[in-house]
């Protein structure tokens, strides 16, 4: 099993990342910040506009460490990747599954678990705090998010799930408020908004599904899997097949950590700016806090429910990456989406 190695975030705007000798240096107006050794790290996550120098980059691309460039509020601009993993058979036959009805089956499963994972997600919040949550209005929830799982088992069109898969959404999200518990005049839900996020709830949201789809990223290009070029969605260029593996961990990775991080009073107002244009984003502190978070959650074991062998949460995006290459050179019949326990 891969050995689950660091991420680095880079959350300060003005650090700028270097290398000397076999180390990543974090430099701010010259002065060294931090070193780390370049075999414990796997990918490095910038959120400054500084950048980085060419031996820095060089070094990476040498050794598969996957820079990641993001703006100092989250939105993804660009990524360095060194050569790529996998065989040519395997991308071809990718290419090919994309274009016709074989990865039906695929999309099928991934849009279950997603509406699976979701309603395990509502259910944990009626065992964990039927007194403080609306129960009636979650059990309508969930039993109108169980029709829809018979439908996606009849279902064998693309464009039908798509449909599917959004009413999931909007049921699941319709009751998302109900699920925050302390300090509800700073968080608060009511609808999904991304570009901007216009609250705090989405912000965190927002913030911490990028992070997942990066992680994604980088697991399918380490199984040789192309990144660019997904089953689901098609129509999203650049990331398509991150965005599809992400859709089956979005309740279990993120969902459950924001509610914790704000129920716990983990974070509060001023870890948020306001802009005038109504957008609602992580400050620095925020952003480190978070993904200090973030970090240790990836850290913990559970049992995976397909392998029935230990694993670090970190790691599921690449035993699915790995189960979805099988997948795709036909030596898993089926795709095992991640079904969350508990």
């Amino acid at each position: 099993m891969k050995k689950l190695l660091n991420t680095l975030y880079i959350t300060n705007e003005d650090y700028y990342l270097s290398k000397d000798n076999d180390n990543i240096v974090i430099l701010n107006e010259g002065k060294t910040i931090g070193r780390f050794p370049k075999h414990i790290i796997s990918q490095v996550i910038c959120f400054n506009y500084v950048g980085c120098s060419p031996a820095f980059m060089q070094m990476c691309i040498e050794e598969n460490i996957l820079i990641s460039f993001l703006s100092p509020y989250g939105q993804f601009c660009g990524r360095v990747i060194g050569a790529t993993n996998g065989n040519v058979l395997l991308r071809r036959r990718q290419f090919i599954m994309a274009d016709n009805d074989e990865s039906v089956g695929f999309v099928r499963n991934i849009i279950y678990a997603k509406a699976y994972n979701s309603r395990k997600v509502l259910e944990r919040s009626l065992r964990d705090h039927k007194d403080k949550v609306d129960y009636n209005k979650i059990i309508l929830a969930i039993e109108s998010i169980s029709s829809l799982m018979e439908q996606i088992k009849l279902t064998s069109d693309k464009d039908s799930l798509r449909g599917i898969e959004g009413g999931i959404a909007r049921i699941y999200f319709s009751v998302f408020d109900e699920l925050i518990l302390k300090n509800r005049e700073t968080f608060y839900f009511v609808q999904r908004s991304k570009r901007p996020p216009l609250d705090c709830v989405n912000a965190l949201l927002s913030f911490l599904y990028s992070m997942l789809t990066l992680d994604c990223q980088a697991a399918l290009e380490v199984v040789g899997v192309d990144s660019y070029v997904g089953f689901f969605h098609t129509d999203r260029p650049g990331r398509s097949m991150a965005l599809d593996l992400v859709e089956e961990f979005r309740a279990y990775m993120v969902d459950r950590m924001v509610l914790s991080l704000i129920n716990l009073q983990v974070v509060n107002k001023k870890d948020f700016e306001f802009k005038e244009n109504g957008a609602v984003l992580l400050n620095d502190k925020g952003r480190t806090k978070v993904l200090e978070h973030w970090q240790k959650r990836k850290h913990e074991e559970i049992l995976h429910p397909y392998l029935n062998e230990k694993i670090k949460i970190g790691l599921l995006p690449h035993v699915q990456s790995m189960l979805l290459s099988r997948f795709i050179r036909g030596d898993l019949e089926m795709y095992p989406p991640f079904l969350m326990k508990g």
